[in-house]
């Protein structure tokens, strides 16, 4: 079977019977079904007949009928309405669906809905991913600044710390000029410089950031709250209870925000409205859940077990097959090695994109390196992809799997990545330099990647079934309305891994009604749960410990735990404030008035209540307070070095102060991993490279090679180092221990620890602050600032690494300020955030003033340890200056001599280098010449 003749299978498969009976439905279907499947017709039958003058004709009407104006541009710019009627209808149509706030876009038809009801007090929404939801946000807020003249603050919450660039980015180009003209500014940290000064805001914000701004500066008032990805706030999710709370902080001001859900494919959306308490009734017009996308899909069913692939329509529940998979042994990545000999063949316009989800970090780097070791991908030669790929191995590892798969337009897009290197593989993506990803469930989170084709391989996140939500989400991700109208999606079944028939069960499960996760639901919170709760609270005691059996067996999941205990502590400080929340009402079968009075009066008479960090509990703070008052303090860092026994001395304090050995089992509770944490947390708030943090773990990993694991699916190995494999494990331990532990875990406890500390000694800010050092992952005072400006840590720390070049002395206000030419530095990742930063803190930035009459000093060096260049402004250690007048009339030369003796230290790996020499300049401002020398010294010769 040729590819025309699997297109037409495709094509009859989708439309469920032969396309005549779908034209012309016997049954009463509304209209719009029957324009989504003459829209389902047109852009299959533009696949197959893209150059039919007649299909093309089709296409057009239909789209400039259903006001499907994005999928117009892309299949018939040009067409014109055929009558007068026609065009009339047209015009008014497209005036309709413009775009207030960008009149060269236009809404479909279920986004313009949405859009007219997000100045309502509250509203939720829901669509397939390809709706653009996040999209309609942006759009309505544009309008409100542009348009409106609206002096208010807007919070858009995010599901991940990954996300928020990407949006935060995309707010910053939609508004422009207008940030700085309307006096706007993005914030997306609590810390925030713009924040001490009087704005108005857009937040771009994770619900726990946005928590810890509500508890740090209550004073802010949010006037539209979106929560985007708003199904977090159903089923078992360790974070939802944050939502919860951030919600309910938020309804109990005055000045109550408007509230805006948005979710996926769920048929229920009003549900998240029932956290609006008696804000609204209960009619439908607080609620829209529409199925329309713009886009379609055609799913095959690839067997590798059974040796076939079928085309398979949901609509009719058939299978058709296609075609045999006739080589013996075959494969997944031996498909994959197809598509891309057959995208070589092509023009670059024409060439297709893929994603391949694995249900784990381990399984998805490893078939991106079996792929990318096939004898038909090749590096491409490609500049762009080679100088992300030099990046890599400077900023990681040079033996960072990463760094030779980018070369080859191969990817792998998984947990955490330094924000620089992340988002320029994502834009590679999106430009089409990088023709392949292998995602994990960073996936499910946002990430806006076009795809072409999406092979999922597993209907599991890691070890954990997949809700028919976060299915039917994963399956959106290919075929993005702002990309392509038309995609493809494989169920993969190899040896040992998912059933067809398990994949048409789950295409056929609808997704179901959603329950808000504190309702009493036996797959979610059960009701034994809640009463274990009640239990403890009633005792007087704070302490929730995770359930076990008599034989200290769990009886349940982590992420289960960690929601169970977090409600319970919403709920005890519900109780003492007494609030009318949802969560306590939700509670109420279980909890009597009398019952809540005593639990009241018993933790009345403790020294410490309940606040509303939902990270520690009252026997946590207590014992918190009394260690601090006791002279528990951050071990001092003389030159900003951390000392390793200091450090980890540290860290088992906090481990009996927050009894990390009850709430943190898995992690910070086993001081095994504690003492591998420290290895890390030092370097990192040392500001460290990461590829100096990626030295400083292999060699803890060399010297304590025991109970190595390379996966999960793995029984514990010794280390061996001259394993790439093994060291590839340890990278990525490592990146995923700086996202979960260090910046997400540790900085939360060392934030609790500061806030308390400045409580007790009456005091604002306090010098040797370890959560601004864990934060920001540096002690460098301009390295932090440029971040609280918005700048990520790693170009921050180019930055820094070139101040001489890029930053000033404002001479007016004594204020450190960047040059407009750090936006034209040659480093793609510094460009382009620079960009963003001068459009929303144009303050930063002056014109940079020439002089002409100075000579740089700058000079490039590389360090002989580790082999990464770096700049050192050799003006600071001049040690003599000569000068002598010439007989030819161009005036005195000057000889600078310099000698940085122990004073230069390589940024990346913290080796000392003495750099001496001298720089000749004749006539002055003009070079001459130089000679310089730079050697090692090791640190017992200082």
């Amino acid at each position: 079977m040729d590819e025309k003749e699997l297109e037409k299978e495709a094509l009859e498969s989708m439309m469920g019977s032969s396309v005549d009976d779908k034209i012309f439905p016997q049954s009463d279907v509304g209209q719009s079904m029957r324009w989504s499947k003459f829209k389902n017709i047109v852009i299959l039958l533009n696949q197959l007949y893209g150059g039919d003058a007649l299909v093309k004709l089709y296409a057009g009407s239909v789209f400039s009928s259903t006001g499907n104006h994005q999928g117009l541009k892309q299949i018939n710019a040009n067409y014109t309405e055929l009558t007068t009627f026609e065009r009339i209808f047209a015009q008014y149509r497209n005036d309709y669906l413009t775009i207030p706030a960008d009149t060269e876009k236009h809404f479909f038809s279920s986004q313009k809905e949405a859009y007219d009801h997000l100045s309502d007090p509250c509203f939720s929404y829901s669509g397939p991913t390809s709706m653009g939801k996040s999209f309609i946000m942006r759009m309505f807020i544009k309008d409100e600044i542009v348009l409106q003249g609206a002096k208010k603050n807007y919070a858009l919450i995010v599901p991940t710390k990954a996300l928020i660039n990407e949006v935060r980015s995309s707010v910053i180009n939609d508004l422009g000029v207008n940030l700085e003209q309307h006096d706007y500014h993005v914030v997306s940290a609590a810390s925030d410089v713009a924040l001490e000064e009087r704005h108005h805001f857009i937040f771009v914000l994770t619900p726990e950031r946005l928590l810890y701004l509500l508890i740090s500066k209550p004073d802010i008032e949010i006037d539209y709250l979106f929560l985007d990805e708003a199904h977090k706030l159903s089923g078992k999710n360790s974070r939802g209870p944050f939502y919860y709370k951030v919600v309910d902080m938020l309804l109990k001001r005055t000045h109550k925000p408007h509230f805006i859900f948005a979710s996926p494919n769920i048929p229920n959306p009003q549900v998240y409205l029932r956290l609006m308490n008696d804000i609204i009734g209960n009619g439908d017009e607080n609620k829209l859940a529409s199925t329309y996308s713009p886009v379609i899909q055609v799913k095959f069913l690839m067997d590798f077990v059974g040796g076939q692939i079928d085309v398979y329509n949901e609509k009719a529940d058939k299978q058709v097959k296609i075609a045999d998979i006739k080589q013996s042994g075959a494969k997944l990545n031996d498909m994959l090695v197809l598509f891309e000999a057959k995208n070589l063949r092509m023009p670059p316009e024409d060439r297709t994109q893929t994603i391949v989800y694995y249900n784990g970090r381990a399984r998805a780097i490893a078939a991106a390196k079996e792929y990318t070791n096939y004898a038909g991908i090749k590096e491409k030669n490609d500049p762009e992809l080679n100088a992300l790929s030099k990046d890599i191995s400077q900023e990681v590892h040079g033996d960072y799997y990463l760094a030779d798969m980018i070369k080859k337009g191969v990817a792998y897009h998984i947990g955490y990545l330094p924000a620089s290197i992340r988002t320029r593989i994502e834009k590679l993506f999106q430009s089409g330099h990088i023709t392949i990803m292998f995602c994990t469930s960073t996936l499910l989170e946002g990430v806006n990647l076009p795809a072409d084709n999406l092979f999922i391989t597993d209907t599991k996140i890691f070890r954990r079934q997949m809700s028919p939500v976060d299915f039917r989400n994963l399956i959106g991700r290919v075929g993005r309305i702002s990309y392509n109208l038309y995609g493809n999606v494989y169920f993969v079944s190899e040896e040992n891994s998912v059933t067809p028939e398990t994949y048409v069960e789950m295409l056929q499960t609808p997704v179901p009604e959603q329950e808000l996760s504190i309702v009493t639901n036996p797959d979610v919170l059960k009701k034994v749960e809640k009463k274990y709760i009640v239990d403890i609270l009633k005792s007087g005691s704070s302490v929730i410990p995770q359930r076990t059996n008599e034989d200290g067996k769990e009886l349940q999941s982590e992420e289960s735990y960690v929601m169970m205990r977090k409600f319970g502590l919403i709920l005890l400080r519900d109780i003492m404030e007494d609030r009318d929340s949802l969560v306590r009402r939700e509670f109420s079968d279980l909890l009597t008035p009398a019952e809540e009075d005593g639990i009241r009066e018993k933790f009345q008479g403790v020294p410490t209540l309940p606040d509303d960090d939902i990270n520690t509990s009252v026997d946590q703070t207590k014992k918190l307070i009394i260690a601090i008052k006791d002279g528990l303090s951050y071990p001092e860092c003389p030159n900003g070095k951390f000392a390793y026994p200091d450090v980890i001395e540290f860290l088992n304090k906090l481990s009996k102060i927050f009894d990390w050995e009850i709430y943190e089992k898995s992690f910070l509770g086993k001081e095994s991993l504690r003492k591998w944490y420290a290895v890390i947390l030092c370097q990192w708030m040392e500001g460290t490279g990461l590829s100096y943090i990626m030295k400083k773990a292999i060699e803890y990993k060399r010297d304590h090679p025991d109970n190595f694991r390379v996966s999960a699916y793995q029984p514990p190995t010794t280390y061996n180092d001259r394993s790439k494999e093994h060291r590839n494990v340890v990278f990525a331990d490592t990146l995923e221990v700086i996202e979960n532990v260090i910046l997400f875990s540790i900085s939360n406890y060392f934030l609790r620890f500061s806030n308390e500390y400045k409580k007790i000694h009456q005091v604002d800010e306090f010098e040797n602050n370890w959560y601004e050092y864990v934060e920001f992952g540096t002690t460098n005072p301009l390295t932090i600032l440029l971040q609280r400006n918005g700048f990520t840590r790693e170009v921050a720390t180019y930055i820094r690494n070139h101040q001489d070049e890029y930053v000033v002395h404002d001479g007016s206000t004594g204020k450190l300020k960047l040059r407009g030419s750090l936006l034209q530095c040659g480093n793609t990742s510094v460009e382009s955030e620079a960009f963003d930063i001068k459009y929303n803190v144009p303050g930063l930035f002056v014109d940079e003033e020439q002089d002409d009459e100075q000579l740089s000093m700058v000079r490039t060096i590389q360090c002989p340890n580790c082999l990464i260049e770096f700049e050192v402004d050799l003006e600071e250690y001049i040690w003599d200056s000569s000068s002598y007048e010439k007989e030819n009339g161009m005036g005195p030369d000057a000889v600078h001599s310099f000698d940085t003796e122990h004073s230069c230290r390589c940024p990346y790996c913290n080796s000392i280098i003495r750099v001496s020499g001298w720089i000749r300049e004749y006539p002055i401002g003009a070079y001459d010449s130089e000679d310089i020398d730079f050697q090692v010294i090791e640190d017992d010769e200082e």
